[in-house]
């Protein structure tokens, strides 16, 4: 496979100058030994202050040149959760797809640990006025999506947890289509305990390779399974797209303590006034 070539965007944050000075340089000297890629340089910009920002109005960034393979790149994507990734070479990258599934299987794993420990990624709001999507697709709209409009076909088994049975089809359907896929087939099983149903949804699905990404990082999907085509082939701005928004949903879960305490704090601080 091609290697890939991007830039890191690392943010620091912190209510301490010298200490997060001391964090992004340490930060940077780990990078600079990170092993199965190339780090052309990674460089640590000048820490500014913001006032308004209190109590972490410090901020500061991590630029970083890497060259490596992809599954490297995604590895170092999730430990370092860079605020943008940018993608300067190639144009596209071709991956096989059991590949593919083994990499995105690693990426739910890592993000299901997350979870675990800071709680879940998926929110939406109120569904009540969206409408139930379709659900089927004829073979021929299926090959239409996959060769015109590049969408992949797969199947994802997912924890859920509501209601009942029917309220999480319905809930999980329009949830679906709001993240822009098309739902061949939708079921859920399970039992009811004392107060909720708990199961699985396993879904079949049809959407471009980001939102496939997105999906994974959302949900973390017990089970991930790729169907069409034999080869994914994933453009630089996709490629650009997913990884910002892994970084993304590692940082927001990774800071939730801190923004959690930040809240208390101001919250607090308004009741005394």
């Amino acid at each position: 496979m091609e290697e890939i070539e991007v830039i890191f965007y690392i943010e620091g944050l912190g209510n301490e100058k010298k200490a997060l000075e001391s964090a992004l340089k340490e930060t940077a000297e780990n990078l600079k030994r990170e092993r199965g890629v190339e780090v052309e340089y990674a460089r640590v910009e000048e820490v500014l202050e913001d006032p308004q920002a209190d109590p972490l109005k410090y901020s500061g960034m991590i630029e970083a040149m890497l060259k490596g393979p992809l599954e490297e790149i995604v590895r170092l994507t999730l430990h370092y959760s860079p605020a943008i990734v940018e993608v300067v070479k190639p144009g596209k990258v071709e991956v096989d797809s059991k590949e593919l599934m083994k990499l995105l299987g690693e990426v739910s794993l890592f993000m299901r640990k997350l979870m675990e420990e800071f709680g879940g990624l998926a929110a939406y709001p109120k569904l009540d006025d969206v409408p139930v999507p379709r659900i089927g697709f004829e073979r021929e709209e299926i090959e239409e999506l996959i060769i015109g409009d590049r969408n992949v076909r797969y199947r994802l088994v997912i924890e859920v947890f509501g209601k009942d049975e029917e309220s999480i089809k319905e809930t999980m359907a329009k949830a679906l289509a709001i993240e822009g896929c098309r739902i061949n087939a939708l079921v859920v099983q399970g039992e009811m305990g004392e107060k909720e149903f708990k199961g699985y949804l396993a879904a079949e699905l049809l959407s471009p390779i980001d939102t496939l990404a997105q999906l994974v990082g959302k949900y973390a999907p017990v089970a991930i399974s790729i169907l069409e085509p034999e080869v994914v082939d994933i453009t630089a701005n996709e490629l650009q797209n997913i990884l910002t928004d892994l970084g993304g949903f590692v940082n927001e879960l990774v800071t939730r303590p801190v923004r959690k305490m930040i809240a208390d704090r101001q919250n607090t601080t308004f009741k005394l006034q």
